[in-house]
Formats: C-alpha cells, structure tokens, sequence
C-alpha cells in the first residue's frame, strides 16, 4: 500500500458488487482498502486488495484503526446458503458474517468517520422486504441490514455520520449463478423485473458514489432500492 491515505473502505471486495463498488470508488479518485476473504485479485490502481474475516472483531478493529482518512465505509461482506440455512449451525454463521459483520465493521470504525464527516453504505437486498424459504439465515440478516441502518443513522447523526443502505434486486454474480443457468427460476425473476433484465455489479457503483457524495448530504437512514423496479411489482 502506497503512502496516499486511504479514504474508504470496502468489506466483500474480492468479487461482485463488492468488488464493482471498489472500482467505482477508485475510478473516482478515492484511494480504496478492499477486503475479502480467499484469493485476492490482482493489484489495481489505487485499491489494496487484503484479507478480512468480518466475524473476528479483534482483526476488523485493527484494520480499521489503521486508516484515521477513513471517509466512507461500504459493507458488502456476505454469504447465502441456500437449502441449508435450516440448520441452525449454518442459521447463524450466516448471521454472523452479514448481519453482526457489518456492526463490527461500523462500530470499529465511528471514530474515524466522526472525524472526516463520513458515510456507512450498508448492503440490504430485496429479501430486506420479503421472506425466502430456502434462506431464513438471509433472509433475516438482510432484514436486520434494514433496521440496523435506521437505528445506526438516528445514533450516529450528531457526529456527523450518514447511513444509508442500497437494496439491490437480481443481480449476476456467482452468488446467483444457478438461479441464472436455470431458464424456468430467471424467466420468473424477469418477468416480474419491469426494466426486464438481470442487474450487473456495476450497476450499483453509481447509487454508492451518490450516497457517499456531499450531494446526498441529508440523506441518511434510508434504503435505495437498485432492482430494476422488482420492488415495485
């Protein structure tokens, strides 16, 4: 990592939209920390690609404690298990990572983003709003994303810290590849998807360089649906 500040901070950075967000960032200029777990991608320009386990808060404390520029925190740290989350074993690594990671991540790093009048950009989803059978550990992690933006956003106001949350609809990542390959399961999320199309990771960049900007300045606690208007159905 080069001597330049770093300003913001992405959990879940390694692949999909996490990663996309990343690029946005540094295409814009912002000097980005990602992290993730597993292999890392190649260097780019102005990201650190490094590994972070989002369950263990004595790791997320000491990364975070590093960056004192810290401007703007993006939590995309998460995982799905479809099928298995019945378990209650699996229920709760799921929790674990989505739902307490991200507390982790944002208490670990309100000092900082005190200082440097800063935002948190939560990742919720669409199942922040309906139920998922074959997921109740997702399902209920994004649905806790939901609550803890608004409660984090009352709390941490005073200082001058804005939270906010993107709720993304279908996207094509690996985490929904099989949901993709099978024709019956995507022609259902398409026909009900007005805009008629799987989302992209990149079409998340844009309404994360917004909330994060001085333009969404009196934005905070809310949760901005990027899901091609599936919400709206």
């Amino acid at each position: 990592m080069n001597s330049t500040p770093t300003t913001v901070l992405v959990t879940g950075a390694t692949s999909g939209i996490g990663q996309a967000i990343a690029q946005g960032f540094s295409r814009a200029g912002e000097r980005v920390l990602a992290l993730g777990v597993g292999p890392l991608p190649d260097p780019e320009k102005n990201i650190h690609y490094a590994n972070l386990d989002v369950q263990d808060n004595d790791a997320v404390r000491e990364v975070v404690s590093a960056l004192p520029q810290l401007r703007v925190v993006v939590n995309c740290a998460g995982i799905i298990q479809r099928g298995a989350e019945h378990d209650p074993d699996i229920f709760q690594r799921v929790i674990d990572i989505n739902l307490n990671g991200t507390m982790r991540v944002c208490a670990a790093a309100r000092a900082a983003l005190a200082v440097n009048q800063g935002a948190i950009i939560n990742i919720a989803s669409m199942l922040s709003y309906f139920g998922g059978g074959l997921v109740p550990g997702y399902a209920a992690s994004k649905g806790g994303i939901a609550q803890l933006t608004k409660s984090l956003a009352i709390a941490y106001a005073a200082e001058g810290i804005r939270v906010n949350a993107l709720a993304p609809g279908w996207i094509a990542t690996a985490l929904t590849q099989n949901l993709q390959d099978d024709e019956a399961r995507s022609r259902t999320v398409l026909d009900r998807t007005p805009m008629g199309r799987w989302g992209t990771p990149q079409d998340l960049i844009g309404p994360a360089l917004f909330l994060a900007s001085p333009e969404a300045g009196f934005i905070t606690g809310s949760i901005l649906n990027v899901d091609g208007g599936y919400a709206a159905m």
